[in-house]
């Protein structure tokens, strides 16, 4: 973990993707007096800008956390996204049980139904 904003690595990993700090700015919803002051290690960054840093520089909230210096979090979703999927997996078979049940409990009443 970097004690302080590692400002290289920030700079290359912008420059890869042709950006610069306003267009950063743009994407936190800073200006560029704060992305400044982040860049200097004055302004910590919030676990919301650890996520969107990582998704605009195609790199892992970890990776952000470890350059961001030593007050940057990690964010809670990086260390039980599995565990999100695997609920999200439960709930989805759950709704497509319950969507077959109500679809058979609707064929067997419709042949039950007189006159047709």
């Amino acid at each position: 973990m970097a004690l302080f904003f590692d400002q290289e690595w920030f700079d290359i990993r912008l420059s890869e993707r042709g950006l610069n700090k306003m267009a950063l700015g743009a994407v936190l919803g800073l200006g560029i007096e704060e992305i400044d002051a982040m860049w200097k290690d004055q302004r910590e960054i919030s676990p919301r800008e650890v996520t969107l840093l990582a998704e605009l520089l195609g790199a892992t909230t970890r990776e952000i956390s470890e350059r961001g210096g030593a007050a940057t979090p990690l964010p809670k979703a990086a260390d039980d996204t599995g565990a999100v999927l695997a609920r999200l997996d439960a709930r989805l078979q759950k709704l497509e049980r319950g969507q077959a049940d109500i679809l058979a409990l609707l064929v067997s009443l419709s042949e039950k139904m007189p006159g047709d």
